[in-house]
């Protein structure tokens, strides 16, 4: 894929909608969905015109009076991991009379003769003593707990007239002006004058969400529990979108299409540029992120995120994407493609409320569930399964397994060109060979054993050969491969398009039967 197709396979979006993080109430949001980037933006206040002579830090000593305080009012605080703000000045008290103090300038820094602090907390301004030394710095962009009215802007004019109200961008906050004593209403300054100041309520970029490698999630995290009309991104580096909320079904979906497409597409341009660094047998197929259900779940933690790889033979398993040759050999696990078998689950398969699943079965015959957002990834990664295997058998041609018939040690050989040969492991010798069209059944006690039914070519009789291996479920997945990979072998859509498999292009081998304990997994009789 080159940078030109790139481009045209990627997906642009604009809209407004809810987003709500933890336990606050929602609140507007822009998305902006670019080629490679979720930009969400929030509405706040910023100044866009003028550059006040204060806006350098600055460093002002005033006094508490005894009627009034400080003469000024905060909102935020440490504690609340919001900037401390200037939201009010009074009229003719300390802070306004200093000449640098005004309304949006940010606290960062509180000294008083006993304690210097860089983190400002609002329980310690309160109980400051009768001096206390501020560094200070007016804040461009103003902190959404400053409001401006509901209109597009406004221009803040300078004011010498009190009206004994707040500005627009003023709250009462914490007053540091308040004295027991004091009963009168303290009137506020409007903003500093400095002319040509100019203030706008704007969208502004809250989080930036680089899309390679994203994952996507409907559902609450770890839970079966898809939420309504509602999904998160999560940047490879773990910076989350926010749970972003839509009016209706069909707009979620949208954007969770949009945004997966682009994902896809930019993983697809990346696996290309490093598949140029690995040889021929060890070219990726397939990278993305799946959620697993776990083995041994608790009730608040049913599935995890894992990053799986389909590359050269084998299936990796990651808690995060692999970017350098070195985390290809921390795995959380690897399986051989071809002693493996995938299977999609259909609606009377689900496990649960999850949607859109596929297990694995191991050479172990240990079953794995991974579920993933929507019906078009699974569908690349059925592909991709098919393709990965299918390449590998095409590589490898045989493949040889130790076993035992009649209390003697044999090998038996799955040959993608003969079929199936059994030998003598000490001398050799071949003791018979059967074509894969010669198979016509197949039974297995789900632990060792292999029952075999070939047709002889001359007699059509059935002929019965019964093999016990050390490792069931490889040789039956084995066995499962070469027969899908000989089908496919035979579609000339999936011979010509060498990229993609077709949907029939993994066969439900009516010719084997397993018969194992692992029900979920099952060769069609």
């Amino acid at each position: 894929m080159n940078d030109f197709y790139l481009s045209d396979c990627l997906q642009t979006k604009t809209g407004i909608y809810l987003m709500q993080e933890g336990n606050e109430e929602p609140f507007n949001i822009r998305l902006h969905l670019a080629k490679d980037i979720l930009t969400i933006q929030e509405q706040d206040v910023i100044c866009v015109s003028g550059e006040p002579f204060y806006s350098s830090e600055r460093t002002v000593t005033i006094r508490r009076q005894t009627i009034g305080g400080f003469g000024l009012s905060i909102k935020g605080g440490a504690e609340h991991k919001i900037p401390v703000v200037i939201s009010k000045i009074s009229k003719e008290q300390k802070a306004e009379l200093s000449g640098l103090l005004f309304i949006g300038d940010g606290i960062l820094q509180v000294e008083m003769p006993e304690l210097r602090l860089m983190l400002v907390y609002v329980q310690v301004l309160r109980n400051a003593g009768e001096e206390v030394t501020l560094t200070v710095s007016f804040l461009k962009k103003t902190p959404a707990f400053l409001k401006l009215p509901l209109c597009e802007d406004c221009t803040c004019i300078p004011s010498d007239q009190s009206s004994g109200t707040s500005s627009p961008l003023c709250d009462s906050g914490l007053h540091l002006n308040y004295h027991p004593n004091n009963t009168d209403t303290l009137s506020c300054s409007s903003w500093p004058t400095s002319p040509g100041l100019r203030w706008e309520k704007r969208w502004v970029d809250l989080r930036l969400i680089p899309l390679l490698h994203s994952r996507l999630s409907q559902y609450i995290p770890g839970s079966d529990a898809c939420r309504k009309n509602a999904f998160q991104v999560i940047a490879v580096d773990g910076v989350c979108s926010g749970v972003v909320q839509f009016p209706t079904a069909e707009d979620c979906l949208d954007w969770l299409q949009a945004i997966a497409g682009n994902i896809s597409n930019l993983t697809k341009h990346n696996v290309k540029k490093i598949n140029r660094n690995f040889p021929v047998n060890q070219q990726i197929i397939y990278m993305g992120w799946v959620d697993e259900k776990e083995q041994d779940s608790v009730q608040d933690r049913m599935y995890s995120p894992k990053f799986l790889a389909l590359r050269g033979s084998s299936l990796f398993k990651f808690s995060a994407p692999p970017v350098t040759t070195w985390d290809w050999t921390r795995a959380e696990k690897s399986f051989t493609v071809y002693e493996i078998m995938c299977k999609i689950l259909k609606d009377n398969d689900l496990l649960d409320k999850r949607k859109h699943c596929f297990s694995v079965q191991t050479e172990s015959g240990e079953d794995l569930f991974f579920s993933v957002e929507l019906d078009s990834e699974l569908l690349i990664w059925e592909k991709a399964f098919q393709m990965a295997t299918f390449l590998e058998v095409e590589r490898i041609q045989c493949k040889t397994y130790a076993c035992i018939m009649e209390s003697h040690l044999m090998g038996l050989t799955v040959d993608f060109s003969m079929g199936f040969v059994c030998f003598d492991a000490a001398s050799k010798a071949v003791l018979w060979r059967y074509k894969f069209s010669q198979l016509k059944g197949s039974s297995d006690d789900g632990k060792s054993k292999i029952k075999f039914l070939f047709q002889n070519q001359d007699s059509k009789s059935i002929e019965a050969k019964e093999l016990e291996f050390s490792n069931l479920f490889a040789v039956l997945h084995c066995i499962h491969a070469f027969f899908a990979a000989k089908v496919a072998c035979l579609d000339p859509m999936f011979v010509e398009s060498q990229g993609s498999a077709t949907t029939t292009g993994f066969p439900s081998l009516s010719t084997i039967s397993c018969n194992s304990q692992t029900p979920k997994l099952k060769y069609a009789t």
